[in-house]
């Protein structure tokens, strides 16, 4: 049985689900000895050819106290680079190495494979996303 308030809204369920969804991704991670936080933060460098730390910190919704560990640890695995921009120094840009992109070819299944425990429609799926995408969004602008 799960929590829920008057409105019927399950916050809850939405940190249940949050939390499998985790531990799901972890079978899969684990082969390639990474974490889910480290693979996010992966998959979102496949998506750009370079990103600043402070752009990349608010793509993923982390704050610098958990992304420069992760970042280091990452560059430790020889998957990334970071330098500082020559046009101001005060940004480090992170890019992936050619580790780092075969690392996306041994994770491409990942997305596919978590998607199968759902047991959701391909629609379903992406109402979902819109909504939670909306959820979390409202509740960031809120503060």
């Amino acid at each position: 049985m799960s929590p829920k308030n008057k409105s019927g809204m399950s916050c809850f369920s939405i940190y249940a689900c949050g939390k499998e969804v985790v531990r799901r991704h972890k079978e899969y991670l684990d082969p390639l000895d990474l974490t889910y936080t480290q693979y996010i933060a992966m998959a979102a460098l496949w998506e750009n050819k370079e990103i600043t730390v402070k752009d990349l910190g608010e793509k993923l919704s982390l704050d610098s106290g958990t992304l420069t560990p992760l970042l280091k640890r990452l560059e430790s695995k020889g998957y990334i680079t970071r330098k500082r921009s020559l046009d101001d120094e005060r940004n480090l840009i992170i890019e992936c190495t050619a580790e780092g992109k075969k690392l996306k070819e041994k994770a491409e299944h990942i997305p596919s494979s978590i998607k199968c425990h759902f047991g959701l429609s391909e629609s379903e799926c992406e109402q979902l996303g819109g909504l939670l995408e909306k959820l979390f969004n409202n509740i960031k602008d809120s503060y």
